[in-house]
């Protein structure tokens, strides 16, 4: 196993999560096509359930166990390294039953929550039985997860991006498979077609842990996992306090962001309930908002999760040797690569909302408006997880809290007073919702980066100046897009013309966009010079380099 730099890392991280969230995206148009807008609905009330209950049971683990490995390899304390990973494997067994056994016993009463007195759509009884379904996942995922952050806390990039596509790949299989049987040949219940699809977060995790296991397996003397696994009590209770430290901040990270869709879709059930639409279209957009639009901005998030996954340790390692100088470059350095490829994304998105909704699912003018305002909200969510990482890496647990809860707290009081004040002035009530969601991110990032700024001294003019530079070229390409479209003689609500529509927008803003940030420096700045001329060299075979 080859180590990974923090721009390589991040390249390698990113490469793999984006292809995994294509996947992600492109297997819903099938899976939409089978299941149709109930079923869509049906799968979306278990699985955010179950990213709830999944960020309890591990998502603050691998991310302590990764700042730990990170933290121990730079002081080249093997024996306490191994310890480490050997002690939060017991933890999060522990944890990942409790958590199984709490979601499968109170699937109906969840269930009951969720649909509320909604009827004419799904029952209670099917929420309960899919969420029953999801939950054996809770058993396998925490140990695939610790096990990535393991590899991750020594700067092994590649195993951990290969585990999520084997796992992608085998759960998306057992999706399209599965319900495809389960309705069309078999000719059985909805309700059992989503429970096999949702399993499919079992099968997946199944794979990818043991994939890594494998590659562990092969690699221990790299590891230096024939280092004996100390155990000392004082040095045991060190390392469980510090992994107790470390993964509170990270569960609490992982808990908002899931309770933001969660909470979006029952305040726009109920508000919606209470404005009296029909039941098909109030289930069709509170899922719409809280699970199929995010689908589509899978592409957008990708960034930063790839980040995260480099950041980590890059920022653990510099801040454990006491250099002040690599922090801010690398926090710098993480704010503008993060803008400067998700921007583009969000904007593109933008542009072509009713063409690629189309494209994913059915034609319906909700899921165009929609997706065109959520992708500015999954922008501002990566600024947001980005700086929360950075955060956690310095230690600022105090600031973490308050960036969640403040967020958090924002969109729980405004959803219901702007959906209905949007109700009042005649704007569909549940953009309200959306915006709601927008005003929470943008209060967690200034808080952020006003503390980092405060309390660190960290200094943003670098990245300022590249999300100007960034701003700049987007809002070019954003220009010249908004023209052709205007002369181009497209159905957006049309299959074929919706797909012809994406093309030639890709094909004319992709080159625009990279264009100027060429002509402005701006790849040499986030790239590196060394980085970029490696880059290009293999997308042009090596003919090419930059000079």
């Amino acid at each position: 196993m080859k180590k990974n730099s923090f721009v390589e890392g991040t390249v390698i991280a990113t490469l793999a999560i984006v292809l995994v969230k294509i996947l992600g995206m492109l297997y819903v148009i099938p899976f939409y096509g089978i299941v149709g807008s109930e079923g869509g609905a049906l799968y979306s009330y278990a699985y955010n359930i179950y990213l709830i209950f999944l960020g309890i049971s591990s998502a603050g683990l691998p991310n302590a166990i990764s700042k730990i490995i990170s933290e121990y390899n730079t002081l080249g304390k093997e024996a306490e390294k191994n310890r480490a990973y050997t002690l939060g494997k017991k933890i999060i067994s522990i944890i990942s039953v409790i958590t199984f056994l709490i979601l499968f016993i109170l699937a109906e009463e969840i269930g009951a929550f969720i649909i509320g007195d909604l009827s004419g759509g799904n029952t209670a009884r099917d929420v309960a039985f899919v969420i029953r379904c999801v939950a054996p996942a809770v058993l396998v995922i925490p140990f695939l997860s610790i096990t990535k952050g393991y590899l991750q806390g020594h700067k092994y990039v590649s195993p951990s991006s290969m585990s999520q596509l084997i796992e992608q790949v085998v759960r998306i299989a057992v999706i399209l498979v599965g319900s495809f049987l389960v309705l069309k040949v078999f000719d059985g219940s909805l309700s059992v077609a989503i429970g096999l699809s949702v399993a499919g977060a079992f099968f997946g995790g199944v794979a990818a842990y043991l994939y890594l296991r494998h590659v562990i397996k092969k690699n221990k003397d790299t590891l230096k996992l024939n280092e004996k696994a100390i155990s000392d009590k004082k040095i045991d209770k060190e390392i469980i306090s510090k992994i107790i430290k470390y993964a509170i901040p990270f569960i609490i990270i992982n808990i908002v962001t899931n309770v933001y869709n969660f909470t979006d879709q029952i305040l726009v059930l109920r508000t919606l309930e209470y404005l009296q639409l029909d039941t098909k279209t109030i289930e069709f957009v509170a899922s719409a908002i809280s699970t199929w639009s995010p689908k589509i901005c899978m592409i957008i998030n990708a960034m930063a999760m790839g980040m995260t996954i480099s950041l980590i340790p890059a920022i653990v390692s510099a801040y454990t040797k006491k250099d002040h100088e690599e922090v801010e470059e690398k926090i710098n350095k993480s704010v503008g690569m993060m803008v400067f490829i998700s921007l583009p994304l969000v904007l593109g998105l933008s542009v072509l909302a009713p063409s690629v909704w189309n494209l994913f699912y059915n034609t319906n003018p909700f899921g165009g408006m929609i997706l065109r305002i959520a992708v500015f909200s999954a922008l501002l969510a990566n600024v947001y997880m980005v700086l929360s990482t950075i955060l956690q890496s310095l230690n600022k647990y105090k600031t973490v809290y308050l960036v969640s809860f403040v967020g958090f707290l924002l969109n729980a009081i405004l959803d219901v007073p702007i959906m209905l004040l949007f109700n009042k002035l005649g704007i569909h009530a549940f953009l309200g919702s959306i915006l709601a969601s927008i005003i929470g991110f943008s209060s967690s990032i200034i808080i952020g980066i006003v503390s980092l700024k405060k309390q660190d001294n960290i200094k943003f003019k670098k990245s300022f100046k590249m999300v100007v530079k960034t701003l700049a070229c987007g809002i070019a390409m954003l220009v010249i897009l908004l023209l052709v479209n205007h002369f181009l003689p497209f159905n957006p609500y049309k299959k074929i013309d919706a797909l012809i529509l994406t093309i030639i927008n890709v094909i004319i803003g992709a080159p625009i966009y990279i264009g100027l940030s060429y002509k402005f420096g701006l790849l040499d700045e986030i790239f590196g010079k060394v980085m970029l001329n490696r880059i290009i060299k293999k997308l042009t075979l090596g003919k090419f380099g930059n000079n």
